[in-house]
């Protein structure tokens, strides 16, 4: 699994394609949407309010920066005890003062930066884990009751790549899966033309949700099911210590490893403090010794 690194790194999962054409993928892909975006500026008229032997105006002037989520987790630090002065911890020494944030446990400055990431190449049953982390995050999800088949896609566990017989049942379940999809889908619209109450609506969209909701009922946990993800570094950081973990399902913790390698490629002081584990199953856990912050 590899990232693309920059201004909104990136992991991508390419589309694979059976001899009938059916789509699949073998791993998450991660895209960053969403990152903060601090104004250093702001500050400075409140600051300025105060007396200047406290020597405020130092933090409006510090000459390191700091990105745009650490910079503005340091400031609603700093403003809790009114540290701008000259004994405040300076830009250059940022690491420490994250440090001694993880290691206290005051996790709750974290919680104003946040990073949209959208999900792919993962299952239904990866999706249905990762709603279950409420707490600190918003989740945009594809509907199957609003999409149709001609964006059916699906995704192969780990396990059924490892084996050249699993491999190629997985081969012929999608496609024969997909096969049946299109043809209930096409048999349920000559019902509801032919005048079928159970699948009469008003207007086309609700004629297009009866079908499509009805058709879904033969897709399996492996149908990619593809999601927007918010979260704030403080979710975040539990999300990875769960799920990137030896002991989570080798799905949710390709996903969160990927998730990882792009929160830390965006912001190495708020999540720098992670360690990366290879297991045995060719996949990579991630541990740090400040957990639950």
């Amino acid at each position: 699994m590899m990232i693309e690194s920059g201004e909104y790194p990136r992991v991508d999962s390419p589309v694979y394609r059976t001899q009938s054409g059916t789509a699949y993928l073998t791993h998450p892909g991660v895209t960053t949407l969403a990152k903060p975006a601090l104004n250093d500026g702001a500050p400075s008229p409140f600051l300025a309010g105060f007396p200047t032997a406290l020597g405020f105006e130092a933090a409006t002037s510090d000459p390191t920066p700091l990105t745009s989520g650490a910079g503005l987790c340091k400031l609603a630090g700093q403003l809790c005890y009114m540290s701008f002065g000259p004994k405040r911890t300076p830009n250059a020494q940022a690491s420490r003062y994250f440090a001694n944030i993880l290691g206290s446990g005051h996790g709750s400055v974290l919680e104003h930066a946040t990073f949209s990431f959208l999900a792919y190449g993962i299952s239904r049953s990866v999706t249905h884990e990762l709603v279950r982390h409420r707490a600190g995050f918003a989740f945009s999800q594809v509907s199957q009751r609003y999409v149709s088949g001609q964006t059916l896609r699906f995704v192969e566990r780990p396990e059924f790549q490892q084996s050249e017989d699993l491999h190629r049942e997985f081969l012929d379940r999608i496609d024969r899966l997909a096969q049946s999809h299109a043809r209930i889908e096409t048999r349920l619209r000559e019902l509801q033309d032919s005048g079928a109450e159970v699948l009469t609506a008003d207007g086309q969209t609700g004629r297009r949700k009866r079908v499509h909701q009805a058709a879904r009922a033969l897709l399996p946990n492996e149908t990619e099911a593809p999601i927007v993800v918010t979260g704030n570094v403080r979710a975040w950081r539990h999300f990875i210590e769960a799920r990137a973990n030896e002991h989570a399902d080798i799905e949710i913790r390709m996903l969160a490893y990927a998730v990882f390698l792009c929160l830390r490629s965006l912001e190495p002081l708020l999540f720098g403090d992670y360690e990366e584990v290879p297991l045995a199953d060719g996949t990579v856990a991630v541990s740090t010794v400040t957990p639950k912050v």
